[in-house]
């Protein structure tokens, strides 16, 4: 089974954006989202399923469309209400398609609330829709940065005792930039990635929360690339070997959209770290004029770089079993 962790569903019906819309103009309860089943079959069949099945892919994990989130949008009430019904949708596409699809949730966040108002949120999607996992925006902000850095105690740790109980990782994932220094997919994405994993290496979050799990999404953001850098000040700084202060926790996906790129992050991070994605109809939808193919066919650059068959089947599938605990038992609920 090839699995990609990293789908948004970016191709939902038009009524979710006037719903949304309504709620950007002060109503913050616009009322019964009205999406029949059909039309969400018809965005999936015409989108992320015609994908997974051209590019060879077997399951996507789904969430909802990250810049979308928009966590600096209104209050915390506004947020709650949004990402209830953006849930609700991931939901139904896996009831729809439950051997394409496997739900991860959009979390209620707000800058200035701590992350733990968002623990019912994420009980509910777990333990009533069989999800596996959460999106957790380090930078409710929107590119401001106002909240405490992601190894805050206080501000932190309750929701990190609830990832472990119920066994969920969370894909660190920013959203939409309202700061126009950085443009959200080009910038704001890659800060985000590369700040977490910063962050992260300063600190001894994994020593408090052993099993706790994060992916850095699009392939680490600058990590990889200036994995010596990082080793570097991690060791300034007296802090114990990558293998031992993150790696066991960290993983990194494949949302790298050139061969060099992907050749390099098999190279630099252990095989073990790495999880197939795509983002597939998401920040980069266009056709590499050098390939000819789609610059988010992540497949065909994981296919072609310089790892065994064995590499691989842990990259397609045996890391994101093993990242996602929830995940085998509930494909077989699925199926």
């Amino acid at each position: 089974m090839i699995i990609d962790c990293h789908g948004h569903y970016t191709t939902a019906p038009k009524e979710l954006q006037t719903f949304r819309d309504a709620q950007i103009a002060g109503n913050d309860n616009p009322g019964p989202l009205k999406i029949t089943d059909d039309q969400i079959a018809e965005t999936i069949r015409g989108g992320q399923l015609k994908m997974q099945q051209e590019r060879g892919s077997d399951l996507t994990i789904f969430s909802p469309r990250a810049a979308g989130m928009g966590h600096h949008i209104g209050t915390a009430k506004t947020s709650q209400i949004w990402s209830e019904n953006c849930n609700n949708l991931i939901h139904r596409v896996v009831k729809l398609f439950p051997k394409n699809f496997v739900g991860v949730c959009q979390l209620p966040q707000s800058p200035g609330v701590p992350p733990a108002n968002c623990i019912p949120e994420l009980e509910r999607c777990v333990n009533e829709l069989g999800f596996i996992g959460c999106n957790l925006n380090p930078d409710p902000s929107g590119g401001k940065w106002t909240d405490p850095p992601m190894t805050d105690k206080k501000w932190w740790y309750p929701f990190y005792e609830k990832m472990v109980e119920l066994d969920v990782p969370a894909m660190i994932h920013v959203s939409m930039s309202c700061n126009p220094n950085f443009h959200t997919t080009g910038a704001h994405y890659i800060n985000g990635d590369t700040t977490a994993f910063m962050q992260f290496i300063l600190s001894d979050i994994f020593k408090d929360f052993p099993t706790l799990k994060f992916i850095i999404p699009h392939g680490g953001g600058a990590v990889p690339y200036h994995w010596g850098r990082y080793r570097g000040l991690a060791q300034d700084q007296k802090r114990p070997p990558f293998s031992e202060l993150v790696l066991k926790n960290v993983f990194f996906d494949t949302c790298v959209y050139h061969q060099p790129g992907i050749d390099l992050l098999t190279k630099v991070i252990p095989i073990e770290n790495i999880l197939f994605a795509s983002e597939m109809i998401g920040a980069v939808r266009g056709i590499d004029p050098e390939t000819g193919h789609h610059f988010d066919d992540t497949k065909r650059y994981v296919d072609k770089a310089p790892i065994s068959g064995a590499d691989k089947a842990k990259v397609f599938e045996g890391n994101a079993r093993k990242v996602f605990g929830r995940l085998t038992a509930q494909l077989a609920k699925q199926q």
